[in-house]
């Protein structure tokens, strides 16, 4: 997952407006798209590769002000593959504003706009948005995997006479198999217990709601907002939005793995909020803009932060 733009309303020199890219696998996955996105795209180790996938949280225009730009620099590239956008409702009166500014495009658009609880499903995965509380159609977005099949057991596979070879790639995908002796054999013979799939959460702008808390329940990452400080805890009602110990307090009631916190506000540096939302939940981090952070499968340990600066030269690794 690599962060594009971790401020808040206000860009900084170091910071642009909202915008965040998760790669699996060869797709990728862009959640909003701020002013700057295809800029900062340029300037990370990801470049500016064809998007699959954009999430809109919300339609302010300090998260979907980039896409007309990037969507038509797709265009002049000769883009053939389609792309689909999706967020809440009023994201086709929002497209249809855009489309004087865009212009032709050499591929096609599929604009889905979402209630909570629609899912969006995809290779291997599914994206489940939620309703947040942001005083706007605002959605937040979880991105699931499906579980995964138990290891395999080799030892066991031969033990029950499975010669080596294709019948093992068979096994492991779940299907049962008979042998040359006519003896058959079932995956559970085989195969440990199913694997889960990682599961990943964006907040968007956001009041803390239980609904967070329900769609982040033992996720690996919580990309959360943090406007505010609790000094400002008044403000962050007023204006839809949280502060840092907001977020980490409900961090700790789903039970998260890690808390990435964004939407950084000029009034504070990155360690003010860092520090307010450690003291609650000490798995916090604040990201800065072209960092990354690994999530890999539990088995091979928890998310990682990478600063932008540790991956010059590296590829963008599938989070």
């Amino acid at each position: 997952m690599l962060f594009l733009g971790t401020a808040g309303a206000v860009p900084t020199a170091r910071r642009a407006p909202s915008a965040t890219l998760v790669r699996r696998g060869g797709e990728r996955i862009l959640v909003d798209c701020a002013e700057g996105t295809q800029r900062q795209l340029l300037r990370s180790v990801a470049g500016l590769s064809d998007v699959d996938l954009v999430l809109l949280t919300h339609h302010h225009a300090d998260h979907v002000l980039g896409l007309p730009g990037m969507m038509k620099t797709f265009a002049l590239r000769d883009r053939e593959q389609p792309l689909v956008i999706a967020g809440p409702r009023g994201l086709s009166a929002l497209m249809t504003g855009f489309a004087p500014v865009i212009g032709r495009l050499t591929y096609e658009v599929e604009v889905r706009e979402l209630e909570p609880g629609e899912t969006i499903e995809r290779d291997g995965y599914r994206v489940e948005p939620y309703a947040t509380r942001h005083g706007a159609p605002s959605l937040g977005y979880a991105l699931c995997e499906e579980h995964r099949p138990g290891r395999f057991d080799l030892d066991a596979a031969r033990a029950a006479g499975v010669p080596d070879g294709p019948l093992f790639g068979r096994l492991q995908a779940g299907e049962r198999v008979t042998l040359d002796s006519g003896a058959e054999v079932d995956p559970a013979q085989v195969l440990g217990p199913p694997r889960p799939g990682r599961r990943i959460v964006f907040s968007g702008d956001t009041r803390p709601c239980p609904e967070t808390v329900e769609a982040a329940a033992a996720a690996e990452l919580l990309v959360h907002e943090a406007t505010f400080t609790e000094e400002e805890a008044e403000r962050a009602r007023q204006t839809g939005h949280s502060t840092a110990a907001e977020a980490a307090r409900l961090a700790v009631d789903a039970q998260v793995a890690m808390l990435a916190l964004t939407h950084i506000s000029t009034r504070h540096t990155a360690r003010e909020i860092r520090d307010e939302a450690r003291g609650v939940f000490p798995g916090t981090v604040v990201p800065r803009d072209l960092d990354l952070i690994e999530v890999p499968f539990a088995e091979k340990g928890g998310p990682r932060l990478i600063r932008s600066e540790d991956l010059v030269g590296e590829p963008v690794t599938p989070s």
